[in-house]
Order: structure tokens, then C-alpha cells, then sequence
């Protein structure tokens, strides 16, 4: 039996729709074990990315903006997760992991940390839709001290951590600098932390999935 990692950006995962196609993807051949999914995307033309968003919120808790505007913005973030949980029917509550995302933030969480809870989250909520087993990026895809990505320490750490799950997914975009804290790869890095998997996994076939050209 081959083994396959899944990479799905986040047009794919947009909604709870977009989740249960992605579903039949995966449960429709065995061989796929690991998945990497992205933040949510656009869901049509004029809305706005799930990362987007958190980076608005961001610059404006960084600007002191009113606690008003900062929860305004957070609360429409909030509202996408809650309606993909509750249109997909899932058993799931996830507003405990909001409210610590948002304290984070409150507290001088870096930039880093804000962007990668698109992903973060998104994760969280397809592993419990597919029963699969959660592994937090930041725990096992690391950079070094100049901000280099490790490759050696984190096929490592990865495949040991792999070799302990059938199935899992590992949030893209992100990993754990140096120092401990919270660092993201460049826009669309979802795609690099899915080769990473693919190679820490030793995969016979890297699959990545996405609706944009």
C-alpha cells in the first residue's frame, strides 16, 4: 500500500460545501493518510480570506483601535468557523479556542501568531469532520535562529510524529522559530508545509489540491 499526503488550499475549504467535497477526496482512496489544509478562502468574488481578516484585526488591535472595531472584526472570523461547524452538523465547540486566539491576540501575540490561526482552526475543525488526529504544525515544522526553515531537525521531529498516526492533519503556513514563538512561511506557505509532510512522511505521491488556477 502507497502512502499520500493532501495539500488543500483555501477556496477548497471555504465553507462546510467545499468541506464535504474534500472529504469524498480523501476517504474516496485509503492511501490518503496525511492532509494539509490552508485558512478559508473567498467563498465568492467579494468576500474576504479567513488570513486577511486576521491581519486586519491585528493592525488594528496594533493601533489601538477601539475594543468595538477590534471585536467587530474578530467576531466576523468567529462567525466563519461557527457557521462551517454548524453547517456541517459537526459536535463540535470551538469557541473556547476563539477566545484564546483572541486573548493572544490582545496580549502582543506577534503578527505570526495571528495569521497562522486561519490555519490553526481551519485544521482543528476537518480533523474532527474526517475522525482524523490533530498535529499542531508548531510542534514539528521548525526554523532556525536566522529564520531559515530546519530541515534537518524537522524531518525528525515530523516523521517520528507521523509514524504515530494512520491518519492525521497538520495545519499549513507555519511552524515554530528559534525563539518558541509563532512563525509563518510566506503567502500561500501552505504549500511548502505540504512537501514538508510529503518528505517527512516518505510519501509516495504529494497531491495538491486546489479551485484557482
Amino acid at each position: 500500500m502507497s502512502l499520500k499526503v493532501l495539500k488543500f488550499g483555501g477556496t477548497s475549504l471555504a465553507d462546510a460545501e467545499h468541506f464535504r467535497q474534500v472529504a469524498a477526496i480523501i476517504k474516496a482512496d485509503p492511501d490518503r493518510r496525511y492532509v494539509v489544509p490552508s485558512a478559508p478562502g473567498k467563498r465568492e468574488k467579494s468576500d474576504t480570506k479567513v488570513t486577511d481578516m486576521l491581519y486586519r484585526c491585528y493592525d488594528l488591535i496594533k493601533s489601538r483601535s477601539s475594543m468595538e472595531s477590534i471585536d467587530n472584526c474578530y467576531n466576523e472570523i468567529r462567525a466563519r468557523y461557527t457557521s462551517i461547524i454548524e453547517d456541517l452538523g459537526l459536535d463540535y465547540d470551538i469557541s473556547g479556542e476563539l477566545d484564546y486566539v483572541r486573548n493572544a491576540m490582545l496580549h502582543a501575540a506577534g503578527r505570526g501568531y495571528a495569521a497562522s490561526r486561519g490555519e490553526y482552526l481551519n485544521a482543528l475543525i476537518l480533523a474532527k469532520y474526517l475522525g482524523f488526529d490533530f498535529i499542531d504544525a508548531e510542534n514539528v515544522i521548525f526554523f532556525k535562529e536566522n529564520g531559515a526553515f530546519d530541515q534537518e531537525k524537522t524531518d525528525r521531529v515530523l516523521s517520528a510524529e507521523l509514524a504515530q498516526y494512520r491518519h492525521a492533519v497538520i495545519p499549513g503556513f507555519y511552524g515554530c522559530a528559534a525563539n518558541g514563538t509563532v512563525k509563518t512561511f510566506s503567502r500561500g506557505g501552505s504549500d511548502i508545509t505540504g512537501s514538508i509532510v510529503a518528505r517527512a512522511a516518505n510519501a509516495d505521491l504529494y497531491e495538491n489540491w486546489t479551485d484557482v488556477s
